[in-house]
């Protein structure tokens, strides 16, 4: 197993550049999230670029969202990365983005949902442990639940290599759908978004590894299709264990009595390795933070 960089963590004072790779957020919103970000003691660079919006759904031109992100790890006065929010066109950046610099320049990056796919090409062309957590316009604005944050801040400011344990909320229990014990670097992500970048250059890669996943607003007729694809596509074939998050808002309608949690459970129970189901991470009222790309046992 190739051990990834844990990046140093910021200290106060430090810069943060605040980011919004998909989708904007308002001028508003941005002059909160700036607040939230310097009351942590941290100083923030954040161009108007996020508050651009195009189309109603993107924060600018792709060249213009790579170029920032870009500028960002290579700011080596910059000393973490953050998302704003997620959204539906990170794929837009993935050709334009110099896989380099963070190598170089190894930094803390954070965010989750539509980010999902520039975390684990940070974990496998730069080489970087990423963090899949709260993000500052999605989860901190207004009256933001001290979980996620503390999470957040247990993983990002931990002494870098050192020994993280995850552990839901209080009163929220993990389910052991698939028991047994297992050790591999962890990835994954959002599901929809996983699934869509299957067989193109910028794939998954899950063999020997700790596959993490959610997802929010789906039925669970189309989880089961997506879970399908992902087996078809031989993407499970050689785990060495699953962790699923949060699935949030996933119904199904035409017959409530077989929810998302009961295909998870028969999906997964029958894969023939650990799986631990009921993470707090993904769209749910809190999120915990991950650390993808690091060595996990469970």
């Amino acid at each position: 197993m190739t051990k990834l960089t844990f990046p140093e963590p910021p200290r106060p004072g430090d810069f943060v550049a605040l980011i919004a790779p998909s989708s904007p957020v308002t001028e508003a919103e941005a002059a909160e999230c700036r607040q939230v970000v310097q009351a942590m003691g941290f100083r923030v660079q954040m161009s108007g670029l996020v508050t651009q919006n195009l189309y109603g759904y993107e924060a600018g031109d792709p060249k213009s969202r790579a170029d920032e992100f870009n500028r960002a790890f290579g700011d080596r006065d910059v000393k973490a990365v953050w998302c704003l929010r997620g959204g539906n066109t990170s794929y837009k950046l993935l050709d334009l983005i110099d896989w380099d610099l963070p190598r170089a320049n190894p930094k803390p990056f954070v965010g989750y949902s539509d980010i999902t796919p520039l975390h684990w090409l940070l974990n496998q062309r730069s080489g970087l442990v990423t963090f899949h957590g709260a993000m500052v316009r999605s989860n901190l604005l207004g009256s933001s639940d001290g979980y996620s944050l503390e999470s957040l801040r247990r993983a990002v400011f931990a002494a870098p290599g050192g020994e993280l344990t995850f552990a839901n909320p209080d009163g929220c229990p993990l389910s052991a759908v698939a028991p047994g014990r297992a050790l591999g670097q962890l990835t994954g992500g959002n599901l929809r978004v996983l699934t869509s970048l299957l067989g193109t250059p910028y794939e998954i890669e899950t063999a020997g590894k700790i596959l993490f996943l959610e997802d929010v607003d789906e039925s669970t007729s189309r989880i089961a299709r997506m879970l399908g694809h992902l087996k078809l596509s031989g993407m499970l074939s050689d785990l060495a264990g699953v962790l699923l998050g949060d699935f949030t808002n996933c119904p199904n309608d035409p017959e409530s009595g077989w929810t998302t949690e009961n295909l998870l459970d028969e999906f997964f129970g029958s894969l023939g390795v650990p799986v631990l189901r009921g993470l707090r991470v993904g769209h749910g009222e809190v999120t915990g933070a991950l650390p993808l790309g690091a060595e996990c046992a469970m």
